[in-house]
């Protein structure tokens, strides 16, 4: 069995692989610095069906300490999987330098590390809004992304980039894993399928940017996983995968289907465009499908069940859920 470092082990992304890799019988080191993004009581509590598991250590810390960073990257570690970042396309609008600094300094902090140890493989969780407003669909990796159109998405290309530059000069494996709009229980609560559902759950108006038109790659968060385990397994040079579900659906179909499987009506709250959202992210995954043998198996609707069920059960247990849904 193997031993990996997740970066942003106690988010939504990272707890559910963690979770994964333990299931495996694999070694999991999940670093996190529990920042204030969301509450980081939301992400310890991502945390607790692996907490007391022998083969799981969770370290407190920032990507950016180099210090804090290289007391635990060493020949022993097969893997980083670095998943850790500042999130979001508007917040970055507002907040560049801070995007900056995690996104693309703190990954720079970790290949330094990792270089010192070439063997280890090196999975950087990017984004597709690296292809920003591209005019062909589906994306394709070897489309151009030279047009990114939030902070966000330039620190996500600058993170391929670097890793780029690292495997050539060092020779350290890299895949970077294009994610596309991912969604499943402990999504974070700012994106549009945890927030239309709380909102709607408690009769409050959802805010919709734009005419509904707005088209986003869906994909489960199980499906994600699955992607990225069989990057580790595949990784041995340079390459990047999409991972999406390659079926993009409009923002007022996703309404509907929410409404569908909450048993109740939303109250649209219609607003103007916002900067930086790109208009449709849909995702080409041949590549992927051919070289990770990856596949999706949970599709929109039976994955939004998933969620909402979640969503219920959280919500009689979580008291910053019920204060969330007491609030907009």
């Amino acid at each position: 069995m193997s031993k990996f470092i997740v970066t942003g082990g106690a988010g939504f992304i990272g707890s559910h692989l963690c979770e994964r890799l333990l299931g495996d019988g694999h070694d999991v080191i999940a670093l996190d610095n529990f920042d204030d993004f969301y509450d980081p009581q939301v992400k310890r509590r991502n945390l607790r069906s692996v907490a007391t598991h022998p083969k799981f250590r969770l370290l407190e810390g920032d990507i950016r300490d180099a210090e804090f960073v290289t007391r635990f990257i060493d020949d022993r570690i097969h893997a980083v999987i670095h998943l850790a970042a500042r999130a979001g396309v508007r917040p970055s609008i507002e907040q560049p330098l801070l995007y900056q600094d995690v996104n693309v300094n703190g990954t720079l902090v970790l290949l330094e590390a990792c270089r010192r140890h070439p063997h280890c493989k090196f999975i950087f969780g990017s984004s597709s809004s690296v292809y920003g407003n591209n005019v062909k669909v589906p994306f394709s990796e070897s489309d151009r992304v030279d047009d990114p159109i939030s902070p966000y998405a330039a620190t996500k290309r600058a993170g391929e980039l670097l890793c780029y530059t690292y495997h050539h000069l060092y020779g350290i494996p890299m895949t970077c894993l294009r994610f596309f709009t991912v969604f499943g229980p402990r999504q974070r609560p700012d994106l549009a399928i945890h927030k239309f559902t709380r909102l709607i759950e408690s009769g409050k108006p959802i805010p919709m940017y734009g005419d509904g038109s707005m088209k986003r790659d869906f994909t489960y968060v199980d499906d994600i996983v699955d992607g990225v385990c069989a990057a580790l397994k595949t990784c041995d040079a340079y390459r990047i995968y999409n991972l999406g579900n390659s079926h993009p659906l409009a923002l007022r179909d996703l309404i509907n289907v929410l409404q569908n499987s909450l048993g109740k009506p939303a109250k649209i709250e219609q607003l103007p465009p916002q900067p930086g959202d790109v208009e449709r992210t849909f995702a080409d995954i041949a590549l992927a499908r051919k070289d990770l043998g990856f596949e999706p198996r949970v599709n929109l609707e039976k994955g939004i069940a998933r969620f909402v069920q979640w969503f219920r059960d959280e919500s009689k247990q979580s008291t910053y859920q019920q204060e969330l849904l007491a609030t907009r």
